[in-house]
């Protein structure tokens, strides 16, 4: 959900404000359909909020912190 592509446009948002698809694409140099298409998840999930003048990522700054684990298909294997 968060990987790559979303990852780094979320990053280039923070702070930013309210940014419209156009706007966020161009901020991180990727074409606007799949631009559009991450915003649309990362909307969907509750990471980005749409605003009156475009989408935003509400936050400043922001910590993640995760665990990656192997699947039971790779220990088997």
């Amino acid at each position: 959900m968060l990987g790559g592509k979303r990852l780094s446009l979320v990053e280039a948002m923070c702070g930013a404000g309210p940014l419209t698809i156009r706007e966020a694409a161009k901020l991180v140099g990727r074409d606007i359909k799949a631009v559009h298409s991450d915003i649309t998840a990362l909307v969907k999930a509750g990471i980005l909020s749409r605003e009156d003048k475009g989408v935003e990522f509400p936050y400043d700054a922001v910590k993640v912190e995760f665990v990656l684990k192997a699947s039971e298909m790779q220990k088997a294997g």
